[in-house]
């Protein structure tokens, strides 16, 4: 029986303060990049299905009208949409929504051919004259996004045609998502005799993972880039991957966005399809901990029982959990002149090696570290702070991963 699958999603934020405009009333059009279609070649028809959040809201959050269109050129961070390919999305056979605090709603499923790695444009016209305290974001989304500020629906136009207009008018540009939370997708075909059926990757870490350095709208994040591989020279076009990172998080305390043991039920264990978790993830707490022996050594052993915690609850839904090692970080702000940080990841890294207790384990450390020096990650692959990683950087990273791990889930 075909089932749905995760083929996009985000980890989902609070506001960050000043750079999020006012929404009340407001058109959205955001793209969202697909990693799994409905076949290899996104010719046979599939059903999908959005899923929206108010999770941070305070206040109801009303939808007019939403609808999912072809990107113009199939491009990532655009405006305008092809002219005639909008389709109208429906809740429960209505147009509008009104998702209460802390809430969801998904839409009824679509009829779309969705290859592996298309984009999708998603338009959203808010109710007009709603305040809105408190918006769902995703700040890190390295995609473009458009906003029209909020105004009444004009009385001889529907929302539904407003917000099916191939170009928006007087949209300003913001590089955030907001109240998206996932796409997922199912064929409505079952899979051929020997063909191997959809499955998710689900990644949860930081901003190395979220993508921070990496080309705005150009998806050459290491994720990126890994499923770009995988399906163009491994032919795995089954393969989903999710990117559930957030930059600035923590494994074990809140910080930019509930810490990764807080929202791993969320954010990887109800993501539909999911096979495989790929745990990157814990500079943030050695790097923001004291950088004395005793705190150090406490945050060590912190992290290795978090994921322990993370393997055991993964295992306990059948998913096979896959460490990656933690890069360097000397020359970063998170560095410090007695080397005490540098040794808590030597040893975090160690566990994560030598433990046995991972599936598998990515040695990310490896691809990007200086053979002379270690602590440092190679010239030419970090932005120029010591820790965040360049376009090359990410590319490294997509390399150390084998295609071997992507077997049948």
């Amino acid at each position: 029986m075909n089932r749905w699958v995760t083929t996009w999603g985000c980890a989902l934020q609070p506001p960050d303060g000043d750079d999020d405009p006012d929404l009340s009333g407001a058109i959205l059009r955001q793209t969202v990049r697909a990693t799994v279609g409905g076949d290899a070649a996104g010719v046979s028809p599939s059903s999908a299905r959005l899923r929206l959040s108010n999770e941070y809201g305070r206040t109801p959050l009303g939808v007019v009208a939403a609808a999912v269109a072809r990107p113009d050129a199939g491009r990532t961070g655009v405006s305008r949409v092809v002219p005639g390919s909008s389709i109208a999305l429906t809740f429960r056979g209505a147009a509008s929504v009104t998702i209460p605090p802390r809430g969801t709603a998904t839409t009824d499923p679509f009829v779309l051919p969705l290859a592996p790695r298309t984009n999708l444009a998603v338009t959203l016209q808010l109710e007009p004259g709603c305040a809105i305290e408190g918006i769902t974001t995703h700040p890190g989304s390295r995609t473009t996004s458009y906003v029209v500020a909020g105004h009444a629906v004009p009385p001889d136009q529907r929302p539904d045609e407003l917000i099916a207009e191939p170009e928006l008018k007087d949209a300003v540009p913001v590089a955030h998502w907001y109240l998206l939370s996932a796409l997922e997708v199912r064929p409505d075909a079952l899979p051929s005799p020997g063909e191997p059926a959809p499955a998710v990757a689900v990644l949860l870490g930081d901003s190395l993972t979220d993508g921070r350095g990496s080309t705005t709208d150009g998806n050459d994040r290491w994720p990126d880039q890994l499923i770009d591989r995988l399906h163009e020279r491994e032919g795995l076009t089954h393969l989903g991957f999710v990117n559930q990172a957030a930059g600035g998080n923590r494994v074990l305390r809140d910080g930019l966005g509930i810490a990764a043991l807080a929202r791993l039920e969320r954010d990887v264990l109800a993501c539909a399809g999911v096979a495989w978790l790929i745990l990157f993830e814990g500079v943030n707490d050695i790097g923001t901990a004291l950088s004395t022996m005793e705190a150090q050594r406490r945050v060590g052993d912190e992290l290795i029982g978090a994921y322990g915690q993370i393997i055991d609850r993964a295992h306990a839904h059948g998913i096979r959990v896959y460490g990656s090692t933690l890069t360097p970080f000397a020359g970063n702000s998170y560095d410090d002149a007695a080397g005490v940080r540098e040794a808590t990841r030597q040893r975090v890294n160690a566990w994560i090696r030598d433990s046995r207790r991972f599936d598998e384990v990515i040695d990310f450390d490896a691809a990007v570290r200086r053979p002379d020096d270690p602590a440092r990650v190679r010239p030419g692959l970090h932005v120029g702070d010591g820790l965040h990683l360049n376009r090359s950087g990410y590319r490294a990273l997509a390399a150390a991963v084998p295609a071997t791990l992507f077997g049948t889930p």
